[in-house]
């Protein structure tokens, strides 16, 4: 082979691997000749300023993202709770240990705990039964009743209407007034530590 055959197919290969290269880019920028243009001009700008080097570096390696927050829990289920902590002391008495307590010290805290408890839930909800009726007087639970406000227990069989025996009228609240905690105050704080100077 001669030299010039020589050089004919060397030109020829690099010509054939410029060509591969520029479809492949086109191919890569979906026909798009402006990126494909702008990417070899930020090849060479990469190449050949690293500053812009530095820059692009961010690009093509972004940071992991920052793991998302967990929500802020609201307060609002626990206003209620916050009324009888402030006014009967409730989470204080449910969560004291009363074991070695005589009946007679379990019975006076309790009575105090239920007169005060009591009028916090009478000044805060509007309370209402949701079967009206006596405690063991006979009572109809009429068909397409709602499973949440109404439970059957017994030998449930067949299908409503129910008869059976009231053994509890249950609760509904109709409306309630628990106002929000000024701005600031965490509602999370179901009951303020205390600290007594000297």
């Amino acid at each position: 082979m001669e030299l010039y055959q020589i050089v004919q197919v060397v030109i020829l290969t690099l010509v054939a691997v410029l060509v591969l290269r520029v479809l492949v880019l086109l191919a890569l920028a979906r026909g798009d000749l402006g990126r494909a243009w702008l990417s070899i001009r930020a090849f060479f700008k990469v190449i050949t300023d690293p500053e812009v080097a530095k820059k692009v570096e961010p690009i093509l390696t972004p940071p992991p993202p920052e793991p998302p927050k967990p929500p802020r829990l609201s307060g609002e289920p626990l206003r209620l709770l916050n009324v009888l902590q402030r006014d009967g002391r409730l989470l204080d008495f449910l969560l004291e240990d009363i074991s070695a307590a005589t009946d007679e010290q379990v019975g006076a805290g309790v009575r105090e705990l239920h007169k005060k408890a009591q009028a916090a839930i009478k000044e805060h909800l509007t309370l209402e039964p949701i079967l009206p009726g006596q405690e063991e007087a006979p009572v109809e639970v009429p068909a397409g009743f709602d499973p949440s406000a109404v439970r059957v227990t017994g030998n449930v069989t067949g299908n409503p209407p129910f008869r059976g025996v009231l053994k509890h009228h249950g609760w509904r609240v109709r409306s309630y007034k628990l106002p929000a905690p000024p701005p600031g105050v965490d509602e999370l704080v179901v009951a303020p530590a205390e600290v007594e100077l000297p």
